[in-house]
């Protein structure tokens, strides 16, 4: 008997008529650098490997038979709505997906980035996000709201939630990095730490994450506090990959749906 992939959960996300999860790197088929549930296709992982770990998604949440859709993630601040499956290697380039429809899974891939997974439950409209630092400094977890307030969500029923993604004391980053974000609105510097005054920055994406949230006035923004740089056996990290000159790395995969017959 196949074993399925457990995933995290959060009871803001979690009702009837929502499926949700945010999978990390164990229970897939995946061998090697991609052990064991990597769900990237643009990986060089095999493909048939990656597909039946998506499969193997569905499945855990009761959906065996609902596809599971992602976009073509360009660090963007980009929306688009899922109202049918788009088929193989045709998938939008966006950061973000919302759908009304049941019986679609939407998802987002990260290895570090934030994916934010929003239900306004009441209206039955779901959407997903990749938050990078770039995406989310564009807006686009902006953007998915302002999707699924277009689909007749209220932002004030709306939860979202932060799924793993890397914390703020494993994100070095460069001056200029620090220099982008603080042109942007002084008040970001208190996203940026230093363990000694001639350091380099660090910089805290979930605080910054959840505060765009927050202030975009959700009914619901919480966390689930996990870090994919820090906890090998359990995500993806692109950055620890780079750190140990390995040349290529699995993706974790956050999905929402809305529950319809997929068994």
């Amino acid at each position: 008997m196949t074993r399925l992939p457990v995933p995290l959960t959060e009871p803001a996300l979690s009702a009837q008529n929502v499926v949700h999860g945010f999978f990390g790197r164990q229970g897939g088929v995946s061998t090697g650098l991609f052990e064991s549930l990597n769900c990237g296709f643009g990986s060089d992982d095999d493909p048939a490997a990656v597909a039946e770990n998506r499969a193997r998604i569905a499945a855990a949440l009761g959906q065996a038979r609902a596809p599971v859709l992602t976009v073509h993630q360009i660090h963007s601040a980009e929306a688009v709505r899922a109202e049918a499956p788009w088929a193989p290697g045709a998938a939008p380039r966006a950061d973000a997906i919302v759908t009304d429809r049941p019986r679609l899974l939407i998802g987002v891939l990260a290895a570090d980035c934030a994916p934010v997974l929003f239900a306004d439950r009441q209206a039955g409209i779901i959407g997903a996000a990749h938050a990078g630092w770039k995406g989310a400094l564009g807006g686009v977890l902006e953007s998915a709201i302002a999707a699924m307030e277009r689909l007749g969500a209220d932002r004030g029923r709306i939860a979202a939630v932060l799924g793993p993604s890397i914390s703020g004391a494993a994100y070095e980053v460069g001056p200029e990095f620090e220099a982008r974000f603080l042109a942007d609105d002084a008040a970001n510097a208190r996203y940026f730490a230093r363990t000694s005054p001639d350091a380099r920055p660090r910089f805290d994406l979930q605080a910054y994450v959840l505060d765009r949230l927050s202030a975009a006035g959700l009914g619901t923004v919480a966390t689930l506090a996990r870090c994919t740089y820090s906890e090998p056996e359990s995500f993806f990290s692109f950055r620890r990959t780079t750190h140990r000159g390995e040349p290529d790395y699995g993706r974790n995969l956050s999905v929402i749906g809305l529950s319809g017959d997929g068994a």
